[in-house]
This record gives C-alpha cells, structure tokens and sequence, in this order.
C-alpha cells in the first residue's frame, strides 16, 4: 500500500503546485521566487511519503553569500528532493535534455531555469555548459550528478569530465556531497519504498583554479573526496579510480 500511497502523493503534490509556482515565477519574473514551495512544501513531502528522515551534515561548508556548483553522488530518486532540502542556498539542477520534455517536472525545470545538457550533441553540450557558466557567475547555484545515473550497489562509479568543464568555465568553487541511505528507501526503477534514513554530508569548497584546464584531474579529484565522504556516513564508497579510465568517461 505504502507505494500506492507515494505514488498517489507524488502526483497530488507536484499538480497542485504547478500552477502556483509557476504564477510566482510570473509575478516576479524569476525562477527563483518557486524556491520555497519547491524546497518546503515538495521536497520535504517527498521524503515524508515513503517514510524518509534526512539527517544532514556540513552545512557549515556553504557559503551562502556565494554561488558553487556542488557535486553528488547518485542513489535514487529521492536524492533529488533530499538535497532541496539539505542545501541552504538558492541552486539549479543540471538535468539530461530528455527530462525537459517530462509533462509537469519538466516542465516547471525549464520555467525555472534548470539546465538541460545534450548529451549526444557536443556542441550543443559545450554551448550550453558556456550558458551555465554566465549563470553561475551571477549567482545562482548548480548541482550536478556526474555519474550520468543511479547505483544501484550504492558505489561511486567514474565521473564524467564534461560536468567539470562547468565550474573551469565559471571559475567558482566545487564542493563534495555524499548521499547514503536513499537507495534502500527507493531503489532504482522501483516503487516499493521502505521508511529508513537518508543521510547527506556537505564537503569542503575545492577550488578548481590549481586545476587549469585539465577537468580530469578535477573531476578524479572531486570524486575522491565524495567517496571519502559517503564511507564516512556508511556508505560502500568506490573503486579507486584508475589513471586514464576517465578518459572514456563521455564529456
């Protein structure tokens, strides 16, 4: 019942709230302005329903008074409603294009200003990874997942460098966030959701200047740092990553 439930909820709570945030986008001309029904309301019901509790640590790492692009692992679903509410600073997400097009997600992303990569189009990736950079540099936020997908084990696979290119065009800080525990509470390509805890832990800002234009060296370092922070919320970590296999990570 608890998935039918959920499922049910889901729905409720993301068209009843369309309307609304998009008429407070249109008030005050910026996407933004649906932060807070998007951060207070959705995300936290989207953890209430499968019977998630967050727990949050790092908050001190934030600077709030200036934009970063923050960088996770992949877990499930859930992670994305988890770090709505674990971030204190107004941020977008970086989304694959094929998620813009998705009826009511989709479209309110695209209202609100979240950045959509194409993947299977470089140049069309790079022109838009130069777009965010101009975003980012005037204030606003980005999580990005680099993985490209969800694990289903919990371990931190390879990074993708393209992602990266993000914060070397921006030149902003990046910081680590690992998420544990979302995984078993909604598996990938599953609705049968079980209450437990879902853990986050915001890492220390890396700054990628040291880093030039060399965005594997960023990215394995980046990555690094998540998995030491994720086995020190329980979390399985990753493989060490091995010289040159990012490489044929997909930019």
């Amino acid at each position: 019942m608890r998935k039918y439930w959920c499922m049910f909820g889901i729905a409720f709570f993301s068209l009843w709230g369309f309307p609304w945030v998009c008429l407070l986008m249109l008030i005050h001309w910026s996407g933004s302005a649906s932060m807070d029904y998007v951060k207070n309301v959705w995300a936290r019901r989207m953890l209430w329903l499968p019977g998630a509790t967050l727990k949050v640590e790092g908050t001190e790492n934030v600077d709030v008074t200036r934009s970063t692009v923050f960088v996770s692992n992949h877990q499930s679903t859930l992670d994305i409603p988890a770090l709505f509410c674990a971030l204190p600073v107004d941020f977008r997400f970086v989304a694959k294009k094929v998620l813009q097009y998705v009826p009511i997600t989709g479209w309110y992303m695209w209202f609100a200003g979240f950045i959509f990569i194409d993947r299977g189009n470089r140049r069309a990736a790079l022109e838009t990874i130069k777009a965010a950079g101009e975003k980012i540099r005037k204030g606003t936020s980005i999580v990005i997942f680099p993985e490209g997908t969800r694990s289903e084990t919990g371990a931190i696979g390879q990074f993708k460098k393209g992602p990266f290119a993000l914060a070397l065009e921006a030149g902003v800080p990046v910081t680590p966030v690992a998420v544990e525990g979302s995984r078993h509470v909604m598996p990938k390509n599953s609705w049968n959701v079980v209450p437990g805890e879902i853990r986050v832990k915001i890492g220390r800002p890396i700054d990628p200047k040291p880093f030039g234009e060399d965005r594997e060296a960023l990215a394995q370092h980046v990555r690094e740092k998540v998995i030491e922070l994720s086995r020190s919320i329980g979390g399985v970590g990753g493989a060490a990553t091995v010289p040159g296999e990012l490489k044929e990570a997909e930019a």
